[in-house]
């Protein structure tokens, strides 16, 4: 099933499917709520990700070790409001990045492109780069904001933001109008992969769980099944992205605005690979997939059950 069309049921038509305008409200609501409760392990996986820059610099402090370990540094350092971290610049990135991306895969269902043989694909990874590029500003500041921490337990370079809007300036005066774009590059291809591995598994697992009618069919369990499924692909395929991403977004810039670490996408991998070895672009993986996963299965629950009510509330207009 994709995401903006159900399939029709066994002796029933399918539902009418709602306006791409709606499904972008629908989508940037949805994923912002589960934001607000995935934004602590957003945390613990950026600073995993950022840890191994030290190591290939020549300095070994790991203060970050494990999942479990590494929140509890978090919350030593600090305290518990640590772990929401750039909520404000990750909500502000979910509700761009994904309005814009669920606007776009609706108008490909409306057109018909998904009912083509690879068209959820395509048309998930053509509004996942989309939404990627107008949201790359928001998670340019929120991987910096969540890596700021005090000195005894900071990895990755320190960009000392005092907020959303203070980052906003600080980089505007400093690079630029190019410069909330910088990273972009990895950004592109990290949402293009995870976008496109998330609306076709979904939409596969979502399928075969019905056949297996070991749920009702019209259940919310329906969608969390298939979420579950959907987010070991997601985790997979787009982790070494995320890494290379958060790398990108968080290094130090010279006066030019060039990056001091990594030119680059294809820079950053190869540098990852030959000084930390191949299993570091899996860095944060444990946490990342508890992120990518209850995302996942959170995003989509929230947007079907406020894509019921808002088809209700049509029926109910008319």
């Amino acid at each position: 099933m994709s995401l903006t069309q159900a399939q029709p049921a066994s002796g029933r038509e399918a539902r009418e499917t709602v306006a791409p305008a709606v499904d972008l409200v629908l989508g940037a609501s949805a994923c912002c709520l589960a934001c607000v409760f995935t934004n602590p392990l957003e945390v613990v996986k950026t600073r995993l990700q950022l840890q191994g820059e030290l190591q290939a610099r020549g300095t070994y402090p790991r203060p970050y070790r494990g999942f479990v370990t590494s929140v509890v540094a978090v919350v030593r350092a600090d305290g518990l409001c640590g772990l929401q971290k750039g909520l404000a610049a990750g909500l502000l990135y979910q509700g761009l990045m994904n309005g814009v991306r669920f606007y776009c895969y609706s108008l490909a269902c409306q057109a018909g492109l998904t009912q083509r043989p690879g068209g959820t694909v395509v048309a998930g990874a053509v509004a996942g780069a989309l939404g990627a590029f107008v949201g790359s500003p928001a998670y340019l500041i929120k991987t910096q904001l969540q890596a700021q921490t005090v000195a005894a337990m900071a990895v990755g370079h320190q960009h000392h933001h005092q907020s959303v809007l203070g980052a906003l300036e600080t980089i505007w005066r400093q690079q630029g109008l190019a410069g909330l774009w910088r990273g972009v590059g990895g950004a592109v291809p990290r949402v293009m992969v995870g976008s496109a591995a998330q609306l076709a598994t979904f939409a596969s697992a979502k399928a075969w769980v019905q056949e297996q009618q070991w749920l009702p069919e019209d259940s919310w369990l329906v969608a969390l099944a298939g979420g579950m499924i959907s987010s070991v692909a997601v985790a997979a395929v787009m982790t070494p992205f995320d890494v290379v991403s958060t790398r990108l977004y968080n290094q130090p810039v010279d006066g030019t605005g060039r990056g001091q670490l990594y030119s680059g996408l294809a820079d950053c991998l190869v540098k990852i690979w030959r000084q930390e070895g191949p299993l570091a672009l899996y860095k944060g993986l444990g946490p990342a997939y508890l992120r990518l996963g209850p995302h996942t299965i959170l995003s989509m629950l929230f947007w079907d059950e406020l894509r019921k009510l808002a088809t209700r509330g049509q029926h109910q207009g008319t």
